[in-house]
């Protein structure tokens, strides 16, 4: 088996580790940041994922894993660092990137094999990665292997998916392709695809998202429409996927997570033919504006009111929060009442606005900086209830106690989780997305 270092053990590249090393390999995880390192060397795993705890464990039990702080000689490098994106600008940073290239180039020796599994704009690999690995003295795809082999999981499901999904593999040529092939053919049980280039296998991940992100933002879209007509767009979409050659998404509050709100933007990252994929963004990006309209519909002011949030990770039975719509409809509901005055009875303009007092609960979420709740004190006295994730708690409300506890009968179930008569026999009233 072979000898392999893992470059950044975050949410992708701490299980890629765990699984090559349970596969029989022997891995060494490194990390600039010295509390992972620690932690892991203490057992003490930093990532929530349904069985990572005991699979990582295993790893380094069964002596495979190892951790550290420094780079070293490895006959694979596996660069699984973060690209974080600029919200304001629309790009990516992939300084992260540039430094692990040069990390591993005084230790690259010829016949060593990098790929860069973070998701990245296309040509990073060979613009970016290549450039800052040549400064070892030698030369992709003759004297190492060069590869991007990108990551296609979800949180939730990690340790699963990596071994059962697809892969696709694209090196700066042949050799480095089938190097990579080799490599991940240890333990993946999907089928391996080839591609002619790194750049074609970059291209393809961030379509793949990008179908996702354009396709949830058709969904939100009818979504609005169906609203218009007060027709029911889930019942719509639903009756409309009967057809053998459709097949729509469910709208939603939004999307999030590292890839489906930012792939489309690496994807048009060198280009200027953004304009569907720019508009399904805006879409998207648009329904937090969308639920806060609803609930000053129906409540008539936000301000003064109290309104839950129930979850504030991107997707259910995760504790996951980046780029969650949850968030972002906080900002949206705090930004409505001190951009947006309530007219008074007289046609005046109320002044001194009280604000609207937002409450976050999300059971799978530990993140002191959100001040979450508990769900007592989240729905206590409150106006209004908005389910925001998918968790599989929110299913199992009930109508009596939760009757007891608010002060308002609004539920806004942006996720489909709520049984709609039910809710409404008990005297709420229930919109949903």
């Amino acid at each position: 088996m072979s000898t392999i270092f893992v470059h950044g053990l975050g949410y992708i590249g701490l299980p890629t580790a765990a699984m090559f090393a349970n596969y029989e390999h022997e891995v060494t995880g490194y990390d600039t940041d010295e509390e992972i390192i620690e932690g892991l060397d203490d057992g003490d795993i930093h990532i929530e994922e349904p069985g990572l705890r005991a699979f990582v464990t295993q790893a380094l039990e069964s002596g495979n894993l190892t951790v550290s702080n420094e780079v070293g000689e490895a006959k694979y490098h596996i660069i699984a660092v973060p690209t974080p994106f600029d919200d304001e600008s629309k790009e990516p940073t992939l300084d992260y990137v540039e430094a692990a290239g040069e990390a591993i180039a005084p230790h690259l020796r010829t016949g060593d094999t990098v790929i860069l599994e973070s998701t990245v704009p296309p040509g990073t690999t060979v613009e970016t990665l290549q450039p800052a690995l040549e400064q070892s003295g030698l030369n992709a795809g003759a004297d190492f292997a060069l590869v991007h082999c990108p990551e296609t999981v979800l949180p939730g499901d990690i340790i699963t998916e990596l071994k059962g999904n697809d892969r696709i593999i694209g090196g700066v040529n042949g050799v480095s392709t089938e190097a990579a092939v080799r490599l991940y053919k240890s333990f993946v049980d999907g089928e391996i695809y080839t591609t002619e280039n790194a750049t074609t296998a970059e291209f393809v991940k961030l379509i793949q998202n990008t179908y996702r992100d354009v396709n949830i933002a058709l969904a939100n879209e009818l979504a609005l429409i169906g609203a218009d007509y007060d027709i029911d767009s889930r019942e719509a979409i639903e009756m409309a996927n009967t057809h053998p050659r459709v097949d729509l998404h469910q709208p939603g509050p939004g999307v999030g997570g590292h890839c489906l709100p930012i792939d489309p933007w690496f994807l048009g990252h060198g280009s200027d033919q953004l304009d569907l994929i720019r508009t399904a963004r805006t879409i998207n990006d648009g329904m937090a504006g969308h639920i806060v309209d609803i609930l000053r519909k129906e409540l008539g002011t936000l301000d003064g009111k109290r309104i839950a949030l129930l979850g504030v990770a991107y997707k259910g039975n995760v504790g996951d929060t980046r780029q969650s719509p949850a968030l972002d409809l906080a900002h949206e509901l705090q930004e409505a009442v001190a951009e947006a005055p309530e007219a008074t009875a007289d046609g005046g303009i109320q002044s001194d606005s009280d604000g609207v007092d937002v409450r976050l609960h999300d059971p799978h979420v530990d993140d002191q900086i959100l001040h979450l709740v508990d769900f007592e004190a989240a729905v206590n006295d409150a106006d209004a209830v908005v389910i925001t994730t998918d968790h599989d708690e929110f299913a199992e409300l009930v109508p009596a106690e939760l009757c007891e506890s608010m002060a308002g009968d609004l539920l806004v179930d942006t996720k489909d989780m709520l049984p709609e008569r039910e809710w409404i026999s008990e005297g709420f009233s229930l919109r949903r997305i």
